[in-house]
């Protein structure tokens, strides 16, 4: 299975519509947004071809932002869990690193998707594999946003730079 990951579009429609035509040209089965989507205008180009899931980031202040998402996806509140091609998946915005830690520590998941921090990450510990698309660019933040394609099957990612919009 395909799994486009992305996060921290923070109303950026440039870099929301990027990750949607690359996930929709990559024929991805389910795309996880792992929090700080913001408003519910920048969540609707989601409502595509795949599959949906979305956390609450700690910049998703809006409550319209839940039924928005309800309505062509699913919210997964602040912490959630899937299961794809048999891999346990936990999805967090990733605010509290201490929490993040603990899902990879823990043993029960094969991959941990997280956001926040604006910053990739691809590292396995110990067989959990930590998955961090990044974020939009701004002043001061550690590298470029991507979106991430994650074939369940055989682990392997993809990262696509998406366009920096005016956000």
């Amino acid at each position: 299975m395909e799994l486009g990951i992305v996060s921290d579009t923070h109303d950026d429609l440039d870099a929301v519509e990027d990750a949607v035509t690359v996930f929709e040209r990559e024929g991805v089965d389910a795309v996880v947004h792992c929090g700080d989507i913001v408003a519910p205008f920048s969540a609707t180009p989601f409502d595509s071809s795949f599959d949906f899931y979305a956390v609450r980031g700690n910049n998703d202040g809006e409550w319209a932002l839940q039924s928005t998402v309800d309505e062509f996806g699913t919210y997964l509140g602040e912490v959630g869990e899937l299961t794809f091609d048999g891999s346990e998946i936990a999805v967090y915005h990733g605010t509290g690193a201490p929490l993040v830690d603990a899902l990879v520590a823990c043993g029960r998941y094969d991959y941990v998707l997280h956001g926040h921090t604006h910053e990739f990450v691809h590292e396995d510990r110990a067989g959990t594999v930590r998955i961090n698309p990044g974020g939009i660019s701004f002043e001061g933040a550690p590298g470029p946003h991507y979106a991430v394609v994650l074939d369940t099957e055989t682990g392997e990612i993809e990262r696509f730079e998406l366009s920096a919009g005016s956000a």
